[in-house]
C-alpha cells in the first residue's frame, strides 16, 4: 500500500477515528456506513484491514455491538470477496457470540447462521466447526448459550463424522450445569431435529428432548413442546406412540402452568402430528383438561384451538366433549378467556352445521353479545359473517337483531364501529324492506356520535347502502336526512353533512349532485365557522374531480363550482383562502382535461 496515497488510506482512516470517537451517534453511523467503507476499500483491503479492526472493536457499547453483528448478516460477503471468503466474518461474529448482552449475542447467531448459507463443505469443516466447537467448550454460558443455535445451520454440510460429534456436542449442552445454555439448547432442538435422519432422531435426538422435557427449570421445560412437534413429524404415528405418549401426558398435566400454557398454546399442531390414534385416545381428554384448567392464561390459550382442533375429530365428540367446555368458558370468570372465545367460537359453526349451530351456539353468541367487557362482544362481532353461511342471515337476524340495536349505543366506540361495518353484510342479504324498518334510522343516528370515528364509519356504511339499493332509494332515505343537518345548531353537525357528503358522493348521480347536495354546500360558504367552510371548499374539489370528466359534469363544475370556489378566495380566514385556492385549481384541471 502506497502509504503517500491519502484515497487509499482514507476511507479506513475515516471509519477508525468515527469507530473511536467518544459520541455513539458517530460510532453508530460509522457501522451502517460499513457497506459504503468496504467497497471504497475494496475485498482484499476489506479482508485485511477492515474485518480484523471490527473483530478488534468489541469492547463498545451494547448499541454499537448489534449494529456491526446486524451490518455483518446483510449479505456483508460481496465486500470481502464473495462467498469464496465469506468465513473471514465468522471472526468478529464468533467475539459477539460471546458478550453478555443477550440481543447482542442473538444478532451474532443469526448473521452466522445467514454467513453460513453460503459456506462450501470445506469452509464449514475449517472454520465453522472450530468456531462452533469454540463456543460450545467456552468458559462463560454466554457463549454456550449462541453455540447452541449454530448447530442446525450447517448440519446438513458436514461430513458423516463431524455430523457424529455434531450430534454429542448438542447433548452435552443440553446437560448443561446452567439454565440458561440448557434453555438455549431447548429453543434450538427443534431446529436441530428438522435436520436429523430418523435413526438419529431416535438414538440422539429423543434422549435429549426427553433429559430437556424432565427439567428441574420449567423456563426450559415449557420450550420443548415446540421440540415435541418438531420430534413427533418425523416419526411414525405408532412411533409417536411408543417413544412419545409419555411425554405428552407429561406436558399437558405439567405441575407449571406455564407449560400447560405452551402445550394449550400449541395444541393443534401437535395434534396435527401426532396420528388419528393418540388424538383420539388421549389428546381429547387432555384438551378438555387444558380448557377446565385452573389458570386463566391456560384457558385463554386453549379456546383459541378450539376450532382447528374440533377439525380433526368427529362431530360426535365435538358435541359430548368440546360443546360442553364451550358453554362453560362462555360463562368463565376471566374476561380474557370469554375474549378468546368469542374470537374463535364461530370456527365451530360449519362443524357443527346449521341446526346443532342454532341449538347449541346461538345462545352462546347473544349471551356473548351481551358480555360486559368490550372485547368480547367487539370478537363475537367481528366473525359473525362465518355463522351466517352456516346458519343464514335471515335466521341470524330475527335472532341478533335485538342485540344489534342495542350495540348500536354500545358505550364502547369500536363495539358501535363493529357493528356499523357489519350493517352492509346484513342489508344485502336481507333486502331493502328490512333495512328500511329496522335499520335506516340507526344508520343515520350514527352520524350524530361523539366519536369522530363512528361518524366517519356511518358516512361510509351509507355509501356501501347506496352501491347495494341504488340512487333513487338514497334520494328519499338518505340524501334528504344527511342533508337537513345542515341546519343544525351545533357545528359538528354540519361538518358532519360535509364529511358524509364527499363519502357518498361517488355513488351517486349528477342529477343528485347538481341538485339537492350543491345547494347545500353552496349554502354552507356562509358558515360563520372556518372549519367548515374550508371543508366545504374540499367537498366541492372532490364534486369536481368525480363529475367534473363527462361533458355534463364539467358544465356543472363551470358554473356552480367554480363561482362558489372563486367566492371563498376572499374569505376572512386564511386556512379557507387556501383550501379554495387548491380546489379551485384542481377543478380548472378537471374541467380543461
Amino acid at each position: 500500500m502506497d502509504i503517500n496515497n491519502t484515497d487509499d488510506i482514507a476511507p479506513i482512516a475515516i471509519l477508525m477515528d468515527e469507530l473511536k470517537a467518544e459520541d455513539v451517534q458517530l460510532r453508530l453511523n460509522a457501522v451502517h456506513r460499513m457497506n459504503t467503507i468496504a467497497l471504497a476499500l475494496g475485498p482484499e483491503r476489506t479482508r485485511e484491514e477492515l474485518v480484523p479492526f471490527l473483530h478488534e472493536s468489541v469492547e463498545d457499547e451494547d448499541e454499537v455491538l448489534l449494529a456491526i453483528g446486524d451490518e455483518l448478516g446483510k449479505g456483508f460477503e460481496e465486500y470481502v470477496g464473495g462467498p469464496k471468503y465469506a468465513h473471514v466474518l465468522l471472526g468478529p461474529l464468533e467475539v459477539l457470540s460471546a458478550v453478555e448482552e443477550t440481543l447482542v449475542r442473538d444478532k451474532a447467531t443469526e448473521s452466522i447462521t445467514k454467513v453460513a448459507e453460503c459456506l462450501s463443505q470445506q469452509q464449514v469443516e475449517m472454520y465453522y466447526i472450530p468456531l462452533l466447537t469454540r463456543l460450545s467448550r467456552g468458559e462463560w454460558f454466554t457463549s454456550r448459550t449462541s453455540a447452541a443455535a449454530l448447530y442446525a445451520p450447517v448440519y446438513a454440510k458436514a461430513s458423516p463424522q463431524i455430523k457424529e460429534e455434531m450430534r454429542k456436542g448438542f447433548a452435552v449442552l443440553a446437560s448443561d450445569d446452567t439454565p440458561m445454555v440448557r434453555r438455549a439448547a431447548a429453543k434450538s432442538l427443534g431446529k436441530f431435529a428438522e435436520t436429523l435422519a430418523k435413526e438419529h432422531i431416535l438414538s440422539d435426538a429423543l434422549p435429549v428432548y426427553r433429559k430437556l422435557a424432565s427439567d428441574d427449570q420449567d423456563s426450559v421445560r415449557l420450550l420443548t413442546v415446540e421440540d415435541l412437534i418438531a420430534i413427533a413429524k418425523k416419526l411414525e404415528p405408532t412411533e409417536v406412540k411408543d417413544q412419545l405418549l409419555a411425554q405428552i401426558r407429561q406436558s399437558a398435566s405439567d405441575k407449571s402452568w406455564r407449560v400447560r400454557f405452551m402445550i394449550a398454546n400449541h395444541f393443534v399442531p401437535l395434534a396435527e402430528v401426532v396420528g388419528e390414534y393418540i388424538v383420539k385416545e388421549e389428546m381429547v381428554n387432555a384438551f378438555v383438561q387444558l380448557l377446565k384448567d385452573n389458570e386463566a392464561e391456560v384457558r385463554t390459550a386453549g379456546a383459541g384451538q378450539i376450532p382447528g382442533f374440533a377439525k380433526l375429530i368427529d362431530r360426535d365428540t365435538i358435541l359430548a366433549k368440546l360443546v360442553p367446555c364451550v358453554r362453560d368458558l362462555a360463562h368463565d370468570t376471566s374476561q380474557h378467556v370469554r375474549a378468546s372465545l368469542a374470537n374463535h367460537i364461530s370456527g365451530l359453526a360449519p362443524l357443527l352445521g346449521k341446526d346443532l349451530t342454532v341449538e347449541h351456539l346461538l345462545p352462546l353468541f347473544l349471551h356473548l353479545l351481551k358480555d360486559d367487557f368490550p372485547d368480547v362482544r367487539l370478537n363475537i362481532i367481528g366473525k359473525l359473517e362465518l355463522v351466517n353461511t352456516v346458519i343464514g342471515i335471515e335466521r341470524l337476524s330475527q335472532t341478533l337483531l335485538p342485540a344489534i340495536v342495542e350495540l348500536a349505543e354500545d358505550k364502547s366506540w369500536r363495539v358501535r364501529e363493529a357493528i356499523i361495518d357489519y350493517i352492509p353484510l346484513l342489508a344485502k342479504q336481507l333486502g331493502r324492506p328490512f333495512v328500511d324498518e329496522n335499520l335506516r334510522n340507526l344508520c343515520i343516528a350514527w352520524l350524530g356520535d361523539n366519536v369522530y370515528s363512528i361518524r366517519h364509519a356511518a358516512a361510509v356504511n351509507l355509501k356501501k347502502l347506496i352501491e347495494v339499493f341504488g340512487v333513487e332509494w338514497s334520494r328519499n332515505n338518505i340524501v334528504p336526512q344527511v342533508l337537513a343537518m345542515r341546519s343544525h345548531p351545533n357545528y359538528s353537525f354540519r361538518m358532519t353533512t360535509v364529511m358524509t357528503i364527499s363519502t357518498i358522493a361517488p355513488s351517486l348521480d349528477l342529477e343528485t349532485i347538481s341538485g339537492p347536495v350543491l345547494e347545500v354546500l353552496t349554502a354552507l360558504i356562509t358558515d360563520p365557522i372556518p372549519n367548515i367552510r374550508f371543508n366545504v371548499a374540499k367537498s366541492l374539489e372532490d364534486l369536481a374531480t368525480t363529475y367534473g370528466t363527462t361533458p355534463a359534469g364539467k358544465t356543472v363544475a363551470s358554473e356552480r363550482i367554480v363561482p362558489a370556489l372563486q367566492g371563498l378566495l376572499n374569505d376572512t380566514d386564511a386556512d379557507v383562502r387556501y383550501y379554495a385556492g387548491r380546489a379551485l385549481e384542481s377543478t380548472l384541471r378537471t374541467i380543461n382535461a
